[in-house]
């Protein structure tokens, strides 16, 4: 069976990648993640897990390599990892009462062909209106700190939001295994 590597060491596409019953490694990519100038948010995200596979790709020879990147937004403001309590109370402020976007980006690197698969996959998240209160006790207790939009929908952020959108709900989590589970197919992989 081939290598399967997941270019990332977040704790939630790693659970997710799990639920395929397949082993796999990881390994950290050095990428720099801030946005190009101008660029728009899904072609961030897509431009992401593409560099998070190929930074990752060649330390594995004969492998399927994955990498993934999500970015969250409304319009042209853009939400990333918050880092801190107060960006993170900041984020879910702007957020609230409104429809936010989170793109999640995937793309899978065969390094025994060098071929490479790619898709990303949007989901509409609809924030209910927020009190200070509720934000500041979500935060105390979630400590969001390291998703795209402070939020852990898999977690107590699912009382946050009125209603989800997307093709795929583990893309909101950060590893759309829909189109995950067809690029590994293609790729050879059975499943299940």
């Amino acid at each position: 069976m081939r290598n399967i590597v997941l270019a990332s060491t977040s704790a939630y596409r790693r659970m997710l990648l799990e639920r395929f019953q397949l082993p796999f490694e990881t390994a950290r990519p050095e990428v720099d993640e801030t946005p190009l100038p101008d660029e728009h948010p899904a072609a961030t995200a897509d431009r992401l897990a593409i560099a998070k596979a190929q930074a990752v790709a060649p330390q594995w020879p004969d492998a399927l390599v994955i990498g993934s990147d999500q970015v969250a937004h409304i319009d042209d403001e853009v939400f990333g990892k918050p880092g801190s309590v107060e960006r993170a109370v900041a984020q879910l402020r702007s957020m609230s009462g409104r429809t936010v976007v989170f793109h999640t980006a995937l793309a899978v690197i065969d390094t025994r062909s060098r071929g490479i698969q790619t898709d990303s996959v949007p989901t509409e998240v609809r924030f209910r209106t927020l009190s200070d209160a509720e934000i500041t006790r979500y935060v105390e207790r979630e400590l969001p700190l390291d998703c795209a939009g402070s939020a852990k929908s898999e977690g107590l952020g699912i009382t946050l939001l009125d209603a989800l959108s997307g093709d795929d709900p583990t893309a909101l989590v950060g590893l759309p295994l829909i189109a995950l589970s067809r690029m590994l197919r293609e790729a050879g992989v059975e499943l299940p």
